[in-house]
């Protein structure tokens, strides 16, 4: 499934293709694929383990998380092609399970493409491998969204979240979910500054790292007292799990064709993928911060579909903040080119949501507030 590939890996796939970059499939039914000196063949024979025609293959358009992937073009249309090096089965295959029911209730989800015999995990030379119709259209950042696509994008993550509540087993209600501690991260934070040059040895940059580190320092003892619990009452269910732009296709009407990355499937609180959404969809590279009145829109939206509550919203905002305080990782990647940017997007954004706190657990909440549910065309992001 094409969950490692970001937009810009997929274009240049396409790019490549037109370019006749493809390398055709040999008589035997062995496909080749030009992944650069050294690259390694595909199986013998593993397309034909699919009734798909006779496959040609392009250069491989992305690697990541220890996944390899192809584009596989037949007369019959594109697919594309997974490897699961020493993938937990079981994972996978409930995956393709979930994956499967949501595209067959009409949403915009990837089915994966069934082999001969029925499977949608094939084995070959000891790695599984997965294949899915190819998908069309482009990424699109979420502060490029009108205000109605930001509503209709939270109204989808809603259906998603009902769809998964009714389709999958029923999640145990009362979650564990430890909170990282802010003496360990400022620890870190130490560990991390012992990295940096200083002194007359030190670049600019090195000086501004060690500034950046310090103000992250200086947060966690400000704020050291606000530490969420690591109990809260709310709704938990499957969530997708990285849903952010990286993983919408949209089609020429602004539509969303496709909701890619289902390799994060897991549990936890719905609020929290809300707000983490929303976080990564509608955060700003600058002192802007996150851009509320999309921000409010996108929840409005999610509450259509799955109705939760103002106090599930702002407590997890207040996870979200305090774990991207915690989380140093990103940093080192800003900073010293360390790994480990994950998926909260930029570092400066904390330093602006620690400042308007109090502004950003209101404003995730309005859509859920009286006034606001009787009144939608008062929002600022109606207005």
């Amino acid at each position: 499934m094409p969950t490692s590939q970001s937009a810009d890996a997929r274009d240049r796939a396409d790019t490549e293709h037109r370019a006749g970059a493809a390398n055709r499939a040999d008589g035997s039914g062995q496909a080749k694929a030009d992944g650069g000196p050294g690259a390694e063949a595909l199986p013998p024979r593993l397309l034909k383990r699919w009734e798909i025609g006779a496959p040609e293959v392009t250069t491989p358009p992305a690697t990541g998380q220890g996944h390899r992937s192809w584009r596989v073009d037949t007369a019959g249309g594109a697919f594309f092609l997974r490897e699961h090096a020493g993938a937990d089965r079981r994972r996978v295959l409930f995956q393709h399970g979930v994956t499967a029911a949501l595209d067959a209730a009409g949403l915009p989800v990837l089915a994966p493409v069934p082999a001969r015999g029925g499977r949608t995990l094939v084995t070959a030379a000891g790695r599984g491998y997965a294949l899915y119709p190819w998908v069309g259209g482009r990424g699109r950042g979420g502060l490029e969204l009108t205000f109605a696509q930001c509503e209709a994008l939270g109204e989808l993550l809603g259906r998603l979240h009902a769809a998964l509540d009714e389709l999958t087993p029923p999640v145990q209600q009362s979650m564990l979910v430890p909170a990282p501690r802010a003496a360990d991260a400022a620890a870190a934070v130490e560990a991390t500054l012992r990295d940096v040059p200083d002194g007359g040895g030190g670049t600019d940059f090195d000086a501004l790292t060690a500034r950046r580190l310090r103000e992250r320092r200086d947060l966690l003892t400000e704020f050291a007292g606000h530490q969420p619990p690591d109990v809260e009452v709310s709704t938990v269910g499957h969530l997708h799990g990285s849903f952010h732009a990286e993983h919408l296709r949209y089609g020429g009407s602004g539509n969303v064709t496709a909701v890619l990355g289902w390799g994060g499937l897991t549990t936890g609180p719905v609020a929290g993928e809300v707000v983490r959404s929303a976080a990564r969809l509608f955060a700003c590279e600058d002192e802007r911060g996150l851009d509320l009145d999309r921000v409010q829109a996108f929840v409005r939206g999610h509450r259509s579909a799955f109705p939760l509550d103002a106090g599930q919203i702002q407590s997890a905002v207040h996870r979200e903040w305090w774990e991207r305080l915690c989380d140093v990782a990103p940093l080192r990647h800003r900073y010293l080119g360390g790994d480990g940017a994950g998926e909260r997007g930029p570092a400066t954004l904390v330093s602006w949501w620690s400042a308007h706190l109090d502004r950003t657990l209101d404003a995730f909440a309005v859509p859920y507030t009286a006034v606001y549910a009787d009144a939608p065309g008062d929002s600022p992001a109606y207005g």
